[in-house]
C-alpha cells in the first residue's frame, strides 16, 4: 500500500490553481453531491500508485486513512459506486488538461540556464544511464550480479526544464555506450554526455549529423596537441589552455582523421584539472566548461527518481 505521508507531499506539488481553473472550465464540480473533481483525481492518483486492482481497493484503501484525509485535501471518501459513477460520467478532458498544465509549469519553473549558455540557440540535450536495483528473488528476470536484480535506465533530459524526453530501460548489464549508438539526434542539437560514452566512431557520427557533443577525455587518450590557445585572461576565468588536438592510433581512424577541441580547465576549489572534449571550435572556452558542469542536472533528476 501507498505511505500517506508520501502520498500527501505528491498532491501537494500539484498546483491548486491550475486544478481549481480546469474545474471552473469543464464544471465538473456541478451536483456534486459532496464527492468532487479533487475526490476522484486523489483517488485515480490512489489507485495508480497503490497498485489497486478495483474500485473495492480505491474506497478501502482511503477509508484507511481516515486521520489522514485533511492532508489530502478530502471531507469524505468515496464509496465504490461514488467512483464507478464518477469514471462513467465524468468528463476524462480535465485530468489531460491538468497533466499538460503542470508539465508546462514544471518545464518553465526555475530556469537552469547559465549566463554564458543564454547565447546559445540549440537545444542541449543531457544524457546519462542509471542503475535500478531489483529484487532478484521477485524479478529473476533482471539478473544483474549472482545475488542482485537491476535494470539500466537510460535517459535524455531536455536541459529546458530539465525535464526527460527520452527513456530507455534494458538489462542492468547493458553498457550505456552500445544503447546510446541506436539513438538519433536532431541536427544542430548540443549532447552533454560523460567519458563513460566517448566512443570515437561514435562521436563521429554525431559531427557528420551536424550534431555538437561536450564531454570528458578519458586520462589515457592519446593525441599530438596542432594548436594551443593561452592567456591571462583565460586563466582568470579558469581555463589553463585551449588545445586543437589529433588523436593517435585507433581513435584518429574512429573519428575519422578530424581533429578534435580538447578544453583544459581548473577546478580551484578541488585543485583538480579536467579535460573536455568538443566538436565545436567556435564556442569559447568557458561556454565548453559550462555545459558540462551542467550535466549534473542529470544525476539530480536520478537522485529524485530514486
Amino acid at each position: 500500500m501507498v505511505n500517506i505521508n508520501v502520498f500527501s507531499q505528491i498532491l501537494g506539488l500539484v498546483d491548486r490553481d491550475i486544478f481549481n481553473r480546469l474545474v471552473q472550465k469543464y464544471q465538473s464540480d456541478t451536483h456534486h453531491k459532496g464527492i468532487n473533481s479533487w475526490t476522484h483525481f486523489v483517488s485515480m492518483l490512489f489507485c495508480q500508485l497503490s497498485s489497486a486492482d478495483s474500485v473495492r481497493d480505491i474506497s478501502n484503501g482511503l477509508r484507511s486513512t481516515t486521520g489522514n484525509m485533511s492532508y489530502m485535501g478530502l471531507s469524505r471518501t468515496p464509496s465504490k459506486s461514488n467512483l464507478s459513477y464518477m469514471n462513467s460520467h465524468r468528463d476524462h478532458s480535465l485530468f489531460r488538461d491538468l497533466y499538460y498544465g503542470l508539465l508546462d509549469l514544471l518545464w518553465n519553473r526555475d530556469p537552469h540556464r547559465r549566463a554564458e549558455l543564454r547565447r546559445l540557440k540549440s537545444k542541449i540535450l543531457l544524457m546519462d544511464a542509471t542503475i535500478i536495483p531489483l529484487c532478484l528473488s521477485a524479478f529473476d528476470w533482471a539478473k544483474f550480479r549472482s545475488a542482485k536484480g537491476a535494470v539500466k535506465l537510460h535517459t535524455i533530459l531536455d536541459y529546458d526544464g530539465c525535464m526527460p524526453t527520452f527513456v530507455h530501460i534494458t538489462d542492468g548489464k547493458q553498457h550505456e555506450s552500445k544503447v546510446a549508438k541506436t539513438f538519433s539526434f536532431p541536427q544542430g542539437c548540443v549532447l552533454v554526455v560523460d567519458r563513460g560514452y566517448v566512443d570515437y566512431a561514435w562521436m563521429n557520427i554525431l559531427d557528420s549529423t551536424g550534431c555538437f557533443f561536450v564531454t570528458r577525455s578519458k586520462s589515457n587518450m592519446k593525441y599530438t596537441v596542432i594548436k594551443t590557445i593561452k592567456s591571462e585572461a583565460l586563466m582568470e576565468g579558469g581555463i589553463i589552455e585551449d588545445q586543437t588536438i589529433e588523436l593517435v592510433g585507433l581513435p584518429i581512424v574512429g573519428y575519422g582523421g578530424k581533429k578534435i577541441r580538447q578544453v583544459r580547465v581548473l577546478d580551484s576549489t578541488k585543485n583538480v584539472v579536467y579535460e573536455f572534449l568538443t566538436n565545436n571550435f567556435s564556442w569559447k572556452p568557458k561556454t565548453v566548461a559550462s555545459l558540462y558542469k551542467e550535466r549534473w542536472e542529470i544525476e539530480t533528476f536520478f537522485k529524485h527518481l530514486k
